[in-house]
């Protein structure tokens, strides 16, 4: 796929200094620009690499002043950050923009699908599927029965999504992840063997979420479990039965956040967390990596540590934990110390 300057600069309302039909069709680092490459100059610690680089564009900033002879050729912009960010969108919609159903896959008489659909090889489709308007839906992807699943939805390859789940609007599923399967729920009986209980909800994601690869959305014991708006997850994320996480949360990977607590609106969740079941996180709280949350928590509070603290109280603690070796060996000379009757 190749793009000449003026498509660029047109894309991005830009103006071309130099060549404006010469070809790029790969993206680079400005210190990595090699002929036929696509960059961009932001960071000023950055700037000696212009007059050295080897790409065929560089997108700057609209006042930016050439003080040396350079060979790549600029695209203009307010804001040349910004600019490639919006060309990486562009990119990728380009290059995402798949249709059609590939063969062979599997898809259920019973199933809707709106129009400009993807479905890749070795897909099954179940029973009373619907699938809206631009989903893409990439090979080796399961998607159970009764699922429900909105316009301009992406599901990567290998992801697997349980019966009765519904998911909402422009969200994006990684390879991997898998939504709906039953929580963790077993009862030990009279031997003390455990048995089953029944996992008979389901899943519900709202529009705008981001589930990353690898992430498992367990399917409520009854009810549902939800994800609100704007969340976005990230890798490797574990999220029990019963939870419900509010609008705009982000969390990082390796996380886990055992059944039925609530997260609320706009919280900042670290990597390695754990969080225990049947409490209730309020709206914009931040908590830090590593730690372990045994107890409700207020809004607007950071906290961190193992069992977590205010953030900081943990901080100023943590200058005594450094120092404890030192102060158990004075307290150990003190106690040595003859007393004064």
């Amino acid at each position: 796929m190749k793009f000449t300057a003026q498509q660029i600069a047109g894309i991005l309302e830009g103006e071309v200094e130099g060549d404006a039909q010469v070809e790029v069709s790969k993206l680079a680092k400005i210190e990595e620009g090699t002929e036929g490459s696509l960059t961009f100059l932001a960071n000023p610690k950055y700037t000696p690499y212009i007059y050295t680089t080897e790409a065929s564009i560089t997108i700057v900033d609209k006042d930016f002043t050439v003080e040396n002879n350079i060979s790549t050729t600029l695209i203009r912009v307010p804001d040349a950050y910004k600019a490639f960010s919006k060309l990486l969108e562009y990119y990728n919609q380009v290059k995402m923009n798949k249709t059609g159903i590939e063969a062979p896959v599997f898809i259920s008489d019973s199933a809707t699908y709106g129009d400009q659909i993807y479905v890749g090889a070795f897909t099954y489709i179940g029973e009373n599927v619907s699938l809206g308007d631009n989903a893409k839906i990439y090979p080796n992807v399961y998607i159970g029965d009764n699922v429900q699943i909105g316009d301009n939805v992406v599901v990567f390859a290998g992801a697997k999504i349980y019966s009765e789940s519904i998911i909402g609007n422009n969200c994006v599923i990684h390879s991997g992840a898998i939504v709906g399967a039953d929580g963790f729920g077993f009862t030990p009986d009279e031997r003390g063997e455990y048995k089953k209980v029944p996992q008979t909800g389901n899943v519900i994601i709202e529009d705008q979420v981001d589930i990353g690869a690898g992430t498992t959305i367990d399917r409520a014991t009854l009810g549902s479990t939800v994800i609100r708006r704007g969340v976005k997850l990230d890798n490797q994320i574990q999220i029990a039965h019963n939870v419900e996480i509010g609008e705009n949360t982000v969390i990082a990977a390796q996380t886990g956040i055992a059944g039925s607590t609530k997260i609320g609106r706009n919280c900042m969740i670290g990597g390695q967390v754990g969080i225990v079941g049947h409490i209730t996180i309020g709206n914009n709280v931040r908590i830090q990596a590593q730690s372990g949350i045994g107890r409700n928590v207020k809004d607007n509070e950071t906290i961190q540590g193992s069992p977590a603290l205010n953030y900081g109280d943990y901080n100023k603690s943590y200058v005594h934990f450094k120092n404890l070796p030192k102060i158990v060996e004075r307290i150990n000379q003190l106690e040595k110390q003859p007393k004064n009757d």
